[in-house]
């Protein structure tokens, strides 16, 4: 795989920029309050975009907030074109990233072998 540009790796902080503040100005009630974009990977050509949300909350709280976003893409694609001046407004795919919790849950775990060491 090729390794990101410098233009491209711009790119990638400024289109994560603007999709947090547009998601969080959505008013779709399913799209959670603690919802952030953790990273994004926009293709060289500028046509495609992966676009990685963390969700605080259950699952049935993701699966809403992943579908309020799926369904308001053509919203948040017009939304970009309007504040990033691209080539191309790159389609939107977003992915639910876990890595968050998943570290957190493996800081809890090092927390309870390093207290039960001490003990």
């Amino acid at each position: 795989m090729r390794k990101n540009s410098i233009k491209n790796t711009r790119i990638n902080g400024e289109v994560q920029r603007e999709l947090c503040n547009i998601i969080r100005e959505l008013k779709d009630p399913r799209v959670g309050i603690m919802t952030s974009v953790t990273h994004v990977e926009v293709t060289p050509d500028l046509k495609y975009c992966k676009a990685y949300v963390s969700v605080l909350g259950d699952e049935e709280t993701k699966a809403d907030t992943l579908a309020g976003l799926k369904s308001a893409v053509g919203f948040i694609r017009h939304q970009l074109a309007k504040t990033v001046n691209l080539r191309n407004t790159p389609q939107i795919t977003f992915i639910l990233d876990d890595s968050i919790e998943y570290g957190v849950r493996m800081s809890k775990m090092i927390d309870e072998v390093t207290s039960d060491d001490n003990e």
